[in-house]
């Protein structure tokens, strides 16, 4: 009993750490994984530098996926700028370009040439290592952020683009896992390819 009393605070502190430990480890392994949705159809669009880039070309890295036009006058700009932050923490982390990238299509091929898109991309830091700025056939470009990530893009009467703004994670092997709506942060974001980069 002396023994007890005199080890007391040992004992609940090896407890605590006991505690502690195990709670780590569920959070580690317990998780529920993010589920498949659906897989991503294949395409094949041209990125800034002129080269055609497909789905299978980026696969075996987690994906961010992002639909935008370089005149948007409001969201595409906020977005982008959101997705450069996401860059930025998976740099840090020694993800970018190797595990994590991004890839940002646009639906306004007629107007967004690739001098366009290459300046819209200046302007917000991108690193073209792991960050792709594609351009394809226009309604192949919006058949597939429909039919693959439900996102509907749209022409009003004036010619002015309609667009849910939506970033679709896609992981290593094609497949789309979460839909981040406007009001995620760059760090909810990074955290998802962080989790995706780890199966």
């Amino acid at each position: 009993m002396a023994v007890l009393k005199k080890y007391k605070w040992t004992w609940i502190l090896l407890a605590i750490c006991v505690i502690l430990a195990g709670y780590l480890l569920w959070d580690t392994y317990a998780k529920p994984k993010l589920p498949v949705i659906r897989p991503v159809a294949d395409f094949s669009m041209e990125n800034v530098d002129g080269k055609t880039v497909s789905l299978q070309d980026t696969n075996g890295k987690v994906r961010l996926f992002y639909f935008f036009f370089t005149n948007c006058p409001d969201v595409c700009p906020i977005t982008t700028f959101r997705l450069s932050q996401v860059q930025d923490i998976l740099k840090e982390k020694g993800l970018f370009g190797k595990d994590a990238s991004i890839v940002s299509i646009s639906f306004d091929p007629e107007r967004d040439t690739l001098e366009n898109i290459k300046a819209f991309g200046d302007k917000f830091k991108a690193d073209y290592s792991g960050w792709y700025f594609l351009r394809g056939d226009q309604q192949k470009t919006i058949d597939l952020a429909m039919d693959s990530f439900k996102i509907l893009i749209d022409k009003d009467a004036d010619g002015n683009y309609v667009h849910m703004d939506l970033i679709g994670l896609v992981d290593r092997k094609g497949q789309l896992r979460e839909i981040y709506r406007p009001e995620a942060t760059p760090d909810e974001i990074a955290a998802g390819v962080i989790s995706l980069a780890k199966e």
